[in-house]
C-alpha cells in the first residue's frame, strides 16, 4: 500500500491507497515537534480502525510546506514503514516544468495540486487552494506551472482582525444571511466571507483577462466547500485534489523508474 501524506502550515492529510482506490483518509494538526514515534502510535490506532496495519504499507510519499517536519516524517517512514519516502520538490515532479522566475521558491503543496488538477480537469487552469494562505496557481495547457498569487487566508485575516481590535470578538467562519450587517458578529461575518468570494472572484477575472486564454477554475483547500454555492467563479469543487496529486505523482515516478529498467534489461 501507498501512504500519501501532505503537510499544511495548520492541518495534515495522511491517506492510504489501496491500488488506485483511496482506502483511507485522515486529517490532524500540523505539529513541528510530534515525533515520529508518536506519529506512528496514532497513525497505526486509526489505520487498526479501518482493518490496517503498519506493516501493510510498502511506499510512501511526502509533501510539505513546513520544513520542520519533515524529519519526523522521514523517520516514520523510515522506521516504521521500512522505506525511504518520496518528497516532492521543485526539481523532481515529472511531467511538471516550473515556468517561474526562481523554480526553487514554489511550494511543494502548489506543484502536487498542479498535478492533480490536471490529470483530473486538464489544462489551463486556476487552481484555488484555501488555507492557511490562499493560493491561485496557474497550469498551462502542457500541465506546466506558470506561477499565480498568494493572498492571506480567511481565517489568518479573522485572527488578525481580532487580534488588533479590541471590542471584535472571535467568531465563527459561516455565509452570513445578507451582505448588510445589523450587528457586530453579522457585520464581521459579512466582511469576511464576502470580502472573500469578491478577493476570489476578482482575481479570477484579473488573471483571466491576463492570460488571455479560457480557463477551468477548480477549488480546492480545507475552505473551498464554505464558497459552495456563493460564486459562480469557480467551476469545479475538488477536495481530495492534493491527495490525488501525491498519488499520480508517485504513479509517474514508479512508471519512470520501470522504463528505465526495461531499458537497461534490453540493452
Amino acid at each position: 500500500m501507498l501512504i500519501a501524506i501532505d503537510v499544511g502550515n495548520t492541518n495534515s492529510v495522511i491517506a492510504l491507497y489501496k491500488g488506485d482506490a483511496v482506502a483511507a483518509q485522515w486529517r490532524a494538526s500540523t505539529s513541528t515537534t510530534r515525533t515520529a514515534d508518536e506519529y506512528a502510535v496514532w497513525l497505526s490506532q486509526l489505520m487498526g480502525l479501518a482493518g490496517y496495519q503498519l506493516a501493510d504499507i510498502t511506499e510512501c510519499v511526502i509533501s510539505t510546506v513546513v520544513p520542520q517536519s519533515l524529519f519526523h516524517f522521514r523517520n516514520l517512514s523510515r522506521r516504521y514503514f521500512d522505506c525511504e519516502p518520496f518528497v516532492i520538490g521543485h526539481d523532481n515532479v515529472p511531467g511538471v516544468e516550473v515556468r517561474i522566475d526562481k523554480p526553487s521558491e514554489v511550494g511543494a503543496d502548489r506543484l502536487v495540486n498542479a498535478v492533480g488538477a490536471y490529470a483530473a480537469h486538464g489544462g489551463p487552469l486556476i487552481v484555488v487552494d484555501s488555507g492557511t494562505a490562499t493560493n491561485f496557481d496557474i497550469v498551462g495547457a502542457d500541465g506546466g506551472f506558470e506561477g499565480g498569487v498568494i493572498a492571506p487566508g480567511i481565517n489568518l485575516s479573522m485572527q488578525a482582525l481580532h487580534d488588533a481590535a479590541a471590542r471584535l470578538p472571535r467568531i465563527a467562519i459561516e455565509k452570513p444571511a445578507k451582505v448588510i450587517g445589523t450587528d457586530t458578529v453579522g457585520a464581521m461575518q459579512a466582511g469576511v466571507f464576502w470580502g472573500y468570494v469578491s478577493l476570489i472572484e476578482g482575481l479570477i477575472a484579473r488573471i483571466k483577462a491576463e492570460y488571455g486564454a479560457p480557463m477551468t477554475v477548480v477549488a480546492t483547500g480545507g475552505i473551498a466547500s464554505l464558497y459552495e454555492g456563493a460564486t459562480g467563479a469557480i467551476d469545479v469543487f475538488d477536495a481530495d485534489l492534493t491527495i490525488r496529486g501525491l498519488m499520480e505523482i508517485r504513479k509517474r515516478v514508479n512508471a519512470g523508474a520501470d522504463a528505465c529498467q526495461a531499458s537497461r534489461e534490453t540493452s
